[in-house]
């Protein structure tokens, strides 16, 4: 059985590059072993992650993550039964802020900035879609 699962996080410190690098370079190298995909955006201090696979395996890398000390405030905004994955064609996709234009995020939320602590799940979800249909969603690497 598929299912999606979306969460949000604080960064605990300021994330350096060479350590998200890190994290995406794990999530790709491992992810595939255990039928997960997803997409990965991270923006200030804000994560905002969606994974797609099987029930457990996506529960039990979701235990990890909560558990991971380099951030806090982890929130679990959705988690549902799916019929097919809407990111299968990345291990660990991310958003790369840079070709994010202001406007879309202002189309889904009260300011141009990535707040999924002030929005719905429901909303967050729709922005990684467009971000998708939009081409802002690159493979690490």
């Amino acid at each position: 059985m598929l299912v999606r699962l979306m969460y949000a996080s604080r960064a605990a410190a300021d994330l350096k590059p060479e350590a998200l690098s890190a994290i995406l370079k794990k999530s790709t190298a491992g992810n595939p072993k255990h039928g997960i995909t997803g997409v990965l955006c991270y923006s200030g201090e804000v994560f905002l992650q969606v994974l797609e696979g099987g029930r457990s395996q996506v529960s039990a890398l979701y235990n990890r993550i909560a558990a991971d000390p380099r951030h806090h405030d982890v929130v679990l905004l959705s988690y549902e039964e799916i019929a097919e994955r809407s990111f299968a064609g990345w291990a660990m996709g991310q958003v790369n802020m840079n070709m994010l234009n202001p406007a879309l995020l202002l189309k889904y939320s009260e300011a141009a900035v990535l707040d999924p602590y002030a929005v719905s799940g429901a909303v967050s979800l729709a922005l990684f879609n467009e971000l998708v249909a939009t081409a802002s969603v690159v493979c690490p690497g």
